[in-house]
């Protein structure tokens, strides 16, 4: 496996005491899998990746548990270590590309510079892999896009510069947190299909953070649906969709809209809202919204075994 995360518990000191964002987060991912993380927002999906990332930088952050990588445990390291081992063998894209690029630098010039930072290379050798990157990416004109900055590109191209930005080392592992999400349908496919092609040519595992399971359907291997901090159901992708066992995971898929068979009058919702983490309740934290709570749910339930994994009673869960 190149990542191993145990019981992974990430929580924060507020003025009213200690708030528990990740409970008990335990997953892995093999050399060049495709991991979905689906959930609504709240549910730890950027969380769990900023700590593997190692940016929870907040002094009043407390992480638990084990995140090794390629057997080496990342918890714990020091910052250096971390700067070393982040942008060369794991890479992030973020959410958002214009805040994650800097607006007064080029393009070109913030691909470059980390490619200095890790590899020793020339400015010219660095620029030139910063033009072959963008021209890999998609870009258009790549040796024109060098130079121009990142309010200049639209919002598809600004994505495709920073998945250009992650892949400049080669990594071998690559977390992607909604990279899609404010990109039309079209921009939409396009980055996913960049995506696949990128996956089967570098080799690289990729972590594909989202909440919208379409979009799992077309791209990951297997997935892991999180709610309130904790892990609801894993399993391979064919299984999860054909036979969702979670609650949860069944009025995910029920909210999105069907693409063959009858229309539906109106398409299901899930009722309530997500729990404030500083206030979750008894037992199952997706009981108050369950249509099929009972007795038990007063309890916490556990994963069940692989490999189609649920923390539900309904299931078994013990």
């Amino acid at each position: 496996m190149i990542l191993q995360v145990t019981d992974l518990r990430v929580s924060f000191r507020t003025e009213h005491g200690m708030v528990r964002v990740l409970d008990g987060v335990s997953f892995d991912v093999a050399e060049g899998e495709v991991l979905g993380i689906v959930g609504e927002s709240g549910s730890g999906k950027t969380m769990t990746v900023l700590a593997v990332m190692g940016l929870i930088t907040d002094p009043n952050a407390v992480i638990e548990g084990s995140i090794k990588f390629r057997g080496r445990e990342l918890v714990g390291l020091r910052p250096r270590e971390m700067r070393d081992l982040r942008g060369r063998e794991i890479a992030m894209i973020f959410q958002d590309p214009m805040t994650a690029l800097t607006p007064v630098y080029t393009i070109g010039w913030q691909i470059a510079e980390q490619i200095l930072t890790h590899e020793k290379v020339s400015k010219k050798a660095a620029w030139d892999r910063a033009i072959a990157l963008l021209a890999e990416v998609g870009i258009p004109r790549p040796e024109e896009a060098v130079h121009r900055y990142p309010h200049q590109l639209s919002g598809g191209m600004r994505q495709r510069a920073v998945i250009a930005m992650a892949l400049t080392c080669n990594p071998a592992l690559l977390v992607a947190d909604e990279p899609t999400t404010a990109l039309d349908v079209t921009v939409q496919a396009q980055i996913l299909d960049l995506l696949r092609k990128l996956q089967a040519t570098h080799g690289s595992a990729i972590v594909f953070i989202t909440h919208d399971l379409g979009v799992m359907a077309e791209l990951a291997d297997r997935i892991m649906v999180m709610y309130a901090g904790r892990i609801v159901e894993r399993a391979a992708r064919e299984p999860l969709f054909a036979d969702p066992q979670h609650p949860y995971t069944v009025a995910l898929l029920n909210s999105i809209p069907p693409l063959e068979g009858a229309r539906p009058h109106r398409l299901q919702t899930i009722a309530g809202a997500p729990p404030s983490l500083s206030n979750l309740p008894q037992g199952c934290a997706f009981g108050p919204r369950c249509p099929k709570r009972f007795a038990a749910c007063a309890a916490r339930p556990r994963l069940t075994l692989p490999p189609h994994e649920t923390a539900c009673f309904l299931t078994g869960a013990p």
